[in-house]
């Protein structure tokens, strides 16, 4: 067919829909000059769907028209005009309708109007989602429907958040003060609900996609945050239970008993040569430790400390010259140097204690005075950090030169998340 008979066809066919018009509107003058007012809108309507009937029936014959002319190349454009034509036309006719009724109802009912023009628009809507959907599923190839499917669900959800928006505002201005905390809450738990449920759907696309590699490191980073996370409520223990508890001391541990011990008179003959010959504020305390087989005890100021050790091991009279043994103890409050000696003259023995600033816990080393002390002391300083002066090498016995930390500690965590 030429291109001249085409366009006798398009002039004749645009004829025919001018007459066809002209014919309804005449039509509809003469039905409303005859019929009365309350039968104006009956024969509105019927003229109005006889109209659409007709322009649906002339579409119909055209796109069959084109359909048989048209290659396929040419096709999908003119469906993609005629879907926009029609909604255009839908669009223009519900405004039309709607201003219409709005005219006609009263105010109580302009509400419920919107409200029922509203679902059919987002029915209307819903359909042709669905029906863009199925089309685009069918032409587009498993690569793009991922692609498809994701613009899809972005579109949903900014319509979804329009109208929620829209919603709130016209219940904002509709509901009272009590009533909108209830929908606020209501909104926020659905919001938490919503937002949820992502975090579960990414979290299985993620373990979905992620190779085994991946999938190690991951479990890697969550196990090192809940070790710190672990760590820092162990910190916080701690030092909440260094606050609270008081400093232990064993000379509270037992009341002095009515009966005398038996070696109170050593511990008195050992004070006062002390005092005599050290000073009179060379020892903090003494007394008798019963859980301890009675065995004297005495409480060295930080400064005397070595002082008095020397005055105990050089005495001709005491001669402590057997150190049987000395370790350090984590007191939280301080730390404490335990020492325990035997006078094979006196045939008694005798506890040496001095406390030590737990910070920074400095004393003199008693390896000049009984050699015994060397590896005790290393042990100390091994596992609880204190640092014994003038050692003659002091160094980690039990862990490498390189370990982070001194296990003894109570507030001791590891450097190696692993261990």
């Amino acid at each position: 067919m030429s291109e001249k008979e085409d366009l006798a066809k398009q002039k004749a066919e645009a004829a025919a829909k001018a007459k066809a018009v002209a014919l309804a509107r005449k039509k509809a003058k003469e039905e409303a000059a005859e019929n009365p007012e309350g039968e104006i809108d009956l024969a509105k309507q019927k003229a109005a769907a006889a109209a659409k009937a007709k322009a649906a029936a002339l579409a119909k014959k055209q796109a069959k028209a084109e359909t048989a002319e048209k290659p396929e190349g040419e096709m999908d454009i003119a469906k993609q005009k005629a879907e926009a034509a029609a909604k255009a036309k839908a669009a223009a006719l519900a405004k039309k309708q709607a201003k219409a009724e709005t005219a006609e109802n009263p105010e109580g009912e302009i509400d419920l109007a919107k409200q029922k023009a509203a679902a059919a628009a987002k029915a209307k809507a819903a359909a042709l989602a669905r029906k863009q959907t199925k089309a685009e599923a069918a032409e587009n190839p498993e690569g793009e429907m991922d692609i498809a499917k994701q613009k899809a669900a972005a579109a949903a959800k900014a319509k979804a958040a329009a109208l929620a928006k829209k919603q709130a505002k016209e219940e904002t201005v509709e509901k009272p003060e009590s009533e909108m905390n209830i929908a606020k809450q209501k909104a926020a738990a659905a919001a938490k609900a919503k937002a949820a449920a992502l975090a579960r759907k990414q979290a299985k696309e993620v373990a979905a996609e992620n190779p085994e590699g991946d999938m190690d490191a991951v479990k890697q980073k969550a196990a090192a945050a809940a070790k710190a996370k672990a760590a820092a409520a162990a910190k916080a223990k701690a030092a909440a239970a260094a606050k609270n508890r008081t400093a232990v001391q064993e000379s509270e541990e037992v009341d002095t008993p009515s009966e005398i011990s038996p070696n109170q008179s050593k511990l008195d003959q050992i004070v006062s040569a002390i005092e005599s010959h050290v000073g009179q504020g060379a020892l903090l305390e003494n007394y008798i430790n019963r859980l301890s087989k009675d065995v004297p005890t005495l409480v060295a100021n930080p400064d005397t400390y070595f002082s008095i050790a020397k005055f105990l091991r050089y005495d001709e009279q005491l001669d402590f010259s057997y150190l049987s043994e000395l370790h350090g103890t984590d007191f939280e409050s301080h730390m404490e140097i335990y020492v325990h000696l035997h006078s094979f003259k006196m045939n008694q023995s005798v506890a040496l204690k001095v406390k030590l600033d737990r910070d920074t816990p400095v004393i003199p080393s008693l390896v000049p005075l009984w050699s015994g002390a060397n590896w005790p002391e290393c042990e100390a300083y091994d596992l609880l950090g204190i640092n014994f002066s003038e050692h003659p090498d002091l160094k980690r016995i039990l862990l490498g030169e390189d370990w982070k930390g001194y296990p003894l500690r109570k507030d001791y965590e590891p450097y190696d998340v692993e261990v």
